[in-house]
């Protein structure tokens, strides 16, 4: 199957070869076993369902789980050559029964189904006529990881996804997924009934992508520096509330730039429509909470920065993968500071979920904590996460501008020892007033300037100490109490240290420190690496895509990516035979935009 797998994927999408594991996971879907695939966003997952449904007999049946995605992805099959539709609540009566029609005739390769659709008894009522047909060539279930309880991307609907297993239990399934580590994992194979399925597990190393962490200050002055090497470029800022988001991204349309807010408060189609205008215009920052991004298919996303933590690492890197899906140059730049922590582990501590779940939780935003706040590379770290081994990257902050380290034992102690003598009642600014011993009301209110660590941390500034809190906030050393308005606390981690028994390493405060990094953004990056003509020519076939697709109504990375823009700049194919060898032009693709590429770089 192999070869046929390999010359159907350069007749239809213009590729010469397969990524990583892409080649294993087709021919065994295609052989009809079941899989389980981890593979991170970028990394070709489409391709390991998209070909085994046209090498098979049948139609293949993708459960997505965002109908505004699936009109891109039919989309970018058509273009392909491909027969793909879908069925969604977007069609009307007439639509539906057009496409259910194709399906019982054979006219299609693949259908596209969000969940809710197929779990009701019309939807199960469809797949028995199909699989009594012979017609099901298999399921894909894309982002798999909705199927996880806790999850923040959880759907009901995939719970019941397992009747397929139960259904149709020949049908050769495929679950899919950018990210879950081991539980979550666990979960999926458990409640899609994978338990026979053989489990393929990419690297999780974007290597694209450059990793920052800088501490919060001044939140606006930080983006606003950041976003001046973005001018233009897509990309995505996430933010932990809806008013947040809105007022972000009023402030950044204020300023210059093209904003559109995103979250779950917004009117169902104003929602649609800004995703839907991210997803086909260039240049869009979207603004957003959490709900928005899974499954975004826009691959020149060049930035995705995070004004607020994230809840744990997971979701971390699942969001930060969203930038640079075509392989260019992108940056995942975040902002944290104690106040982060401080909220995000009062949402664990006043969620409904049962106490092994919240030890889990709280567990994995430590370890979202231990990255912030490490001095090792930031890929080291992230990759450890997700079990996997790698060397330091030296394309991260901390590899650029490696973080002065020092024993913080003695200055822990005086935090730790303020925090205990104030009664473990007060918050971070009394507690470093007390430590700087500074004369106000407050701390004369209490009596607390007459205690023994009144005034012990005089030769340090407010920015510093807030530092030393938030790494032993961070470690684990203290904790943060939201029923007693943030009130700091003494863990058990915090005695051998006040007991002189364990030493504490930290990190010089990060305000101030910038990894060096260069003042163009990835688009200005991409015409730096040509030659001047074929900068120029670059330029010109964005041009032409962008009017191609704004004609068509289709997102521009639709007709192509900019890293096949870059190779038809660098080769300029003369002729039909040498289009064929640009990666990314199918056969399709040449017959529809051949002639007029050519005449384009004839002249360019």
């Amino acid at each position: 199957m192999s070869e046929a797998s390999r010359a159907l994927l350069f007749r239809l999408f213009g590729f010469k070869s397969f990524k990583g594991s892409q080649e294993e996971i087709i021919d065994h879907l295609c052989a009809g076993g079941d899989a389980l695939v981890l593979m991170p966003t970028g990394g070709g997952k489409s391709l390991c369902y998209q070909l085994p449904a046209l090498l098979r007999p049948g139609v293949g049946v993708v459960i997505s789980p965002l109908i505004a995605l699936m009109q891109d992805q039919v989309d970018a099959l058509l273009q392909a050559g491909a027969r793909a539709a879908f069925l969604n609540s977007t069609l009307d009566a007439r639509a539906t029964r057009e496409v259910e029609r194709r399906l019982f005739e054979g006219d299609l390769d693949l259908v596209y189904l969000a969940p809710e659709r197929l779990t009701t008894e019309r939807g199960f009522a469809l797949l028995d006529r199909l699989h009594a047909a012979g017609r099901i060539a298999l399921f894909a279930i894309d982002e798999a990881h909705c199927v996880s309880q806790w999850g923040h991307d959880f759907r009901p609907e995939y719970l019941q996804l397992s009747a397929l297993h139960q259904r149709y239990p020949a049908i050769p399934r495929i679950a899919l997924t950018a990210t879950a580590d081991q539980p979550t994992r666990q979960e999926i194979i458990t409640r899609l009934a994978l338990e026979d399925a053989r489990i393929f597990v990419a690297s999780f190393d974007r290597p694209n992508i450059r990793y920052t962490v800088n501490e919060k200050n001044d939140p606006r002055r930080q983006l606003q520096a950041f976003l001046a090497d973005h001018r233009g470029e897509a990309g995505i800022i996430y933010c932990l509330s809806r008013n947040k988001v809105d007022e972000t991204a009023a402030w950044l349309n204020s300023i210059g730039h093209a904003a559109l807010p995103y979250h779950a408060g917004m009117e169902t189609a104003a929602r649609s429509d800004h995703q839907r205008r991210f997803q086909r215009e260039d240049g869009l920052i979207m603004v957003a909470t959490i709900a928005f991004g899974m499954g975004i298919d826009k691959p020149d996303v060049r930035f995705v920065a995070h004004l607020d933590l994230p809840k744990n690492i997971e979701a971390y890197y699942q969001e930060t993968g969203r930038a640079g899906r075509d392989g260019l140059p992108a940056e995942a730049w975040m902002l944290y500071g104690l106040q982060d922590v401080v909220l995000q582990r009062s949402r664990i501590d006043q969620s409904d979920a049962p106490p092994q779940q919240k030890l889990l939780e709280g567990q994995k935003l430590n370890a979202l904590l231990g990255y912030c706040e490490a001095p090792r590379c930031r890929r080291v770290v992230l990759l450890d996460y997700f079990g996997e081994r790698r060397e330091v990257c030296g394309n991260c902050d901390v590899c650029l501008n490696p973080p002065e380290l020092f024993d913080g034992t003695v200055l822990a102690q005086k935090a730790l020892s303020a925090v205990y003598r104030t009664g473990q009642r007060f918050g971070v600014m009394q507690v470093i007033d007390v430590l700087r011993g500074k004369d106000s009301d407050k701390v004369r209110k209490w009596g607390h300037d007459r205690l023994s660590v009144f005034g012990v941390g005089a030769d340090l500034d407010d920015h510093t100490w807030r530092g030393v809190m938030r790494q032993l906030v961070a470690g684990g050393l203290l904790h943060a109490d939201l029923t007693q308005h943030g009130a700091l606390k003494l863990t058990p981690e915090a005695r051998p240290v006040l007991r002189g028994e364990t030493a504490i390493e930290m990190r010089r405060q990060l305000a101030g420190r910038v990894a060096p990094r260069s003042k163009k953004g990835a688009s200005a990056a991409i015409t730096a690496e040509l030659s001047p003509p074929a900068a120029l020519r670059f330029v010109a076939l964005r041009q032409w895509r962008a009017d191609t697709a704004r004609a068509q109504g289709l997102p521009a990375y639709v007709i192509f990516h900019d890293r096949t823009l870059k190779e038809l700049a660098e080769a300029r194919p003369r002729d039909r035979a040498a289009l064929a060898g640009i990666s990314g032009i199918g056969a399709a693709k040449i017959e529809r935009y051949g002639e007029a590429l050519l005449a384009l770089l004839a002249d360019a």
